[in-house]
């Protein structure tokens, strides 16, 4: 959950409106990447028009344990291939990959939405 925690609060602090996250995510990842960076920036303006944001890593948090269990057995499917040590080890790995993380935010907001 954690390292789920710090994606979210990575990709959040670069994503604050839809054609911002949209511009970034083109830059990092094509066209995939602007996809996953407007619709990431429009979950925050939703959140902060709303009156109710809440950082994702909050919400991450905040989920009960069996959609906690569901995001973890979907980045574990993410992350089978990657060989870790310890949690620290899978962080530094995956922070250095813009792949896993673009992979790992899809899956988050798939399951965040659903």
């Amino acid at each position: 959950m954690r390292l789920l925690c710090r994606i979210a609060e990575e990709r959040e602090k670069g994503s604050l409106k839809p054609a911002v996250g949209g511009m970034i995510g083109h830059m990092v990842g094509g066209p995939h990447g602007a996809t996953l960076g407007e619709a990431i920036g429009t979950l925050l303006g939703t959140w902060m028009i709303s009156g109710e944001f809440k950082p994702i890593s909050q919400t991450i948090m905040e989920l009960p344990p069996d959609k906690k269990q569901k995001l973890y057995n979907e980045a574990m499917t993410i992350l089978k291939d990657l060989e870790w040590r310890d949690t620290e080890h899978l962080t530094t790995l995956v922070m250095g990959s813009e792949d896993l993380k673009m992979q790992l935010l899809a899956m988050l907001e798939k399951c965040l939405k659903g």
